[in-house]
């Protein structure tokens, strides 16, 4: 019997570009969807200072921060709803934003909550979809994987571009996926030193020069040899990455051109690895032409990019459907991507 929903999916990525809001139609039992609206709020100066710091918080500012969040999300998505003239949603689906991600230690935090967006809206709302899979020994991510499966099965790999590149693919009849490496959250403080907020088309580092040592000491890095579940957070990068940077000072459009062109090799290394013929590429990176230009050249695999609101929005569109998924009790987590100890169901449900 088909059976129609529609929902609201939230995302805010760790590149603080901003938050995503898409507005979809699922139609079951098939999986079906339309995105209908969808767009990204971009964060006021304010509320971006507000996340980059909030991992420097006290325990006292953090659970207030965690509450104010929430009430920015459901009041985003309020204006959101009022602006389209949207009267139809059976729920929202809200990723949240990334504190801490340390599965490694076995925690993970996701602010904004659920509460507040209930409030704001009074739509029933799922939230909190990482905890967990954290408890039950798996990293926590990615999650996407599942909708790459059920909505996007016709690809041989769907790998995104945000804050950190990342790439799902069936290997031994069984969806996998991991981080591959950082890619925003490097890329853009570099260009915001050069009075952009991103490299637009990748020109900085088009114009700028390797560093061969540098690049060498990055791909010989301990977590490209590691075997998956696998994945990537902040703290890996002010661990592994500062370091580096600090080992060899030099100007931003060179540190470009060095992450662009190791960011090509790691990932073109994994699609020429496992035999990967044609990948969906999503998220801010695909708008990279210097980088997307990089990867062709080091593959024969072929990237596939698909219209403005599945490369925007996908994210958005599948936290949407884990909501789905979560209100109707099925799997939305994928042992064999994260590690944990089985499949499971995840989010908090509210209202």
């Amino acid at each position: 019997m088909m059976k129609t929903l529609f929902a609201i999916g939230l995302m805010s990525g760790t590149s603080l570009d901003g938050l995503d809001i898409c507005y979809v139609r699922f139609d079951l039992p098939d999986y079906q969807f339309e995105i209908i609206k969808a767009e990204t709020i971009t964060y006021p100066p304010e509320w971006k200072e507000k996340l980059k710091n909030s991992i420097h918080l006290s325990a006292k500012k953090l659970t207030k921060l965690d509450f104010d969040y929430g009430v920015f999300l459901g009041s985003s998505t309020r204006n959101f709803l009022e602006k389209h003239s949207i009267e139809k949603v059976d729920f929202i689906a809200s990723h949240g934003h990334t504190v801490f991600h340390n599965p490694a230690e076995n925690y993970t935090l996701q602010i904004g909550k659920g509460q507040g967006i209930l409030a704001q809206t009074g739509i029933q709302t799922v939230f909190d979809f990482r905890s967990q899979d954290v408890i039950f020994g798996g990293q926590g991510a990615p999650l996407v994987p599942i909708g790459d499966e059920l909505l996007f099965g016709k690809f041989d790999a769907c790998l995104n571009l945000g804050g950190f590149s990342n790439i799902s693919f069936r290997k031994n009849q069984n969806r996998i996926a991991f981080d591959i490496s950082p890619f925003n959250i490097l890329l853009n403080p570099l260009a915001e030193k050069l009075g952009k907020n991103y490299d637009e088309n990748g020109n900085f580092a088009r114009s700028g020069n390797l560093n061969f040592e540098f690049l060498r000491k990055l791909n010989i890095l301990d977590y490209y040899q590691k075997l998956p579940p696998k994945s990537l957070g902040v703290e890996w990068c002010r661990k592994e990455i500062n370091p580096l940077l600090n080992e060899f000072p030099d100007r931003p459009e060179n540190l470009l051109a060095s992450f662009t062109e190791h960011f090509a090799v790691q990932i073109a290394r994994v699609l020429n690895e496992n035999s990967i013929r044609n990948v969906l590429v999503t998220g801010g990176g695909v708008y990279n032409q210097f980088f997307i230009e990089n990867l062709k050249s080091k593959t024969e695999c072929e990237i596939i990019i698909p219209d403005k609101s599945v490369i925007e929005f996908k994210e958005a569109l599948i936290f949407a459907f884990m909501g789905m998924l979560r209100l109707e009790n099925k799997i939305n987590v994928l042992s064999s991507v994260t590690g944990a100890v089985r499949n499971h169901s995840s989010g908090n449900i509210i209202g």
